[in-house]
């Protein structure tokens, strides 16, 4: 039987397997990292842009993100710290579990 966690979206808790879990955090994580990418290179055009629009913003930003190095380096970032912050927690559960006295 596949391992179930919960999963907390929009205020209600919703049982799920851990990978669909896992692969909603990286996905988050890596649309997150798009919109702040997406409002530096809109606020970087606007303010060394001689006729700087939202629209040729959103363009400089559509071409960077389209590119598969960009992309794939956002995705292996996600996942490293989505694994990362996942073994931490397991790290300090094993140390506060052995730890206990009674």
């Amino acid at each position: 039987m596949m391992e179930r966690t919960g999963l907390v979206m929009a205020g209600k808790k919703t049982m799920v397997p851990k990978l669909l879990k896992r692969a909603l955090q990286i996905a988050g994580t890596v649309a997150i990292t798009s919109s702040v990418l997406l409002i530096v290179i809109v606020a970087n055009g606007f303010l060394v842009g001689k006729t700087a629009t939202f629209q040729s913003g959103l363009n400089v930003w559509l071409a960077f993100i389209r590119r598969p190095d960009i992309l794939s380096t956002m995705i292996l970032t996600a996942i490293v710290a989505v694994a990362f912050l996942y073994w931490q927690r397991n790290q300090e559960r094993k140390v506060g579990g052995s730890s206990r006295s009674g």
